[in-house]
């Protein structure tokens, strides 16, 4: 016997399980959708960075005849040969202009947020403003002017000119989240100090920046990936090749290579992985630092 389709006469808590159940599975299907869409992505966005890494155990003969396979032979030499041929040059000087500026571009955000979230001060206001309109910058725009500061300040083909210009162009977007974190400090913490006796710095150092490490932390992230992948000043701020950075010189890298490009492959592997590295082993922070920081 068929069971009404109605729902007259069947008892309240069996409705609303129903209802439930109905509800439930919706949110399911939602959820499975989403989960599809993410995973999509990420195939898109980690299939050309696993090709890369597959195909620079590859002769160049290989990669072009059979793209898609696995190697034949793995050439673990292609990375010896890539370090050996200048990849390592170019590596330390990555490592140098990156950590540089980071460790300056933290220091100098960290000392303009104390001041614009903590004083107050006239044209506080209009220095908000020039941090929110040097983030519409581009850095394409001042390339002539900032040729020539360069050329008069005598930095030209050192590191500095990479240094100076990377520091300056992270500086707005860094002060900004570090503030919106700084605003998030009780004060009464920052009054109790202040009865213990300490200073201005010794609370920033002591109290504000132990407490803000996920949003510092997050801003070394965002300022490493940004100056280790810097291409375009680093081609033009700097001839000698023994000081390039990664980016200009694996230009050079493929021109002295006559395009061997298992090796260069090798050689792109190398730059990619430590901001790859950089970011496993803190995106913890990065993620605490964006939802905590930049969002108040």
């Amino acid at each position: 016997m068929e069971m009404p389709k109605s729902t007259i006469g069947v008892p309240e808590l069996v409705v609303e399980n129903l209802e439930y159940a109905r509800k439930r599975k919706t949110y399911n299907m939602r959820i499975a959708l989403v989960y599809a869409g993410l995973i999509a992505y990420f195939l898109v966005v980690a299939y050309p960075l696993l090709w890369m890494v597959i195909s620079s155990f590859k002769s160049t003969e290989e990669i072009f005849n059979h793209s898609w396979s696995l190697p034949h032979t793995w050439l673990f030499e292609n990375y010896v040969t890539a370090w050996n041929s200048g990849i390592s040059s170019y590596f330390l000087n990555s490592v140098m202009v990156t950590g540089m500026t980071c460790m300056l571009t933290v220091l100098v955000s960290a000392l303009g947020a104390y001041g614009l979230s903590r004083f107050d001060f006239r044209g506080k206001a209009f220095i908000l403003v020039i941090c929110l309109g040097g983030l519409m910058l581009s850095p394409q725009v001042s390339l002539i002017p900032l040729y020539n500061i360069i050329q008069k300040l005598g930095i030209y083909n050192t590191h500095w000119a990479l240094i100076l210009p990377y520091v300056a162009y992270r500086i707005p977007l860094t002060i900004l989240l570090i503030r919106a974190y700084f605003l998030s400090i009780p004060k009464e913490l920052e009054e109790a100090a202040r009865l213990d006796g300490c200073t201005n710095l010794g609370i920033l150092f002591r109290i504000f920046i132990p407490m803000s490490k996920p949003i510092l932390l997050t801003t070394v992230i965002l300022t490493a990936y940004y100056t280790w992948n810097e291409f375009m000043f680093a081609i033009i701020f700097i001839d000698d090749d023994s000081l390039r950075t990664i980016p200009a010189g694996l230009m050079q890298f493929r021109d002295a290579l006559q395009t061997d490009w298992g090796v260069l492959l090798s050689g792109l592997t190398i730059s990619a992985a430590p901001i790859v590295i950089l970011f496993l082993f803190m995106q913890k922070y990065f993620i605490r630092g964006i939802a905590s920081g930049s969002v108040k």
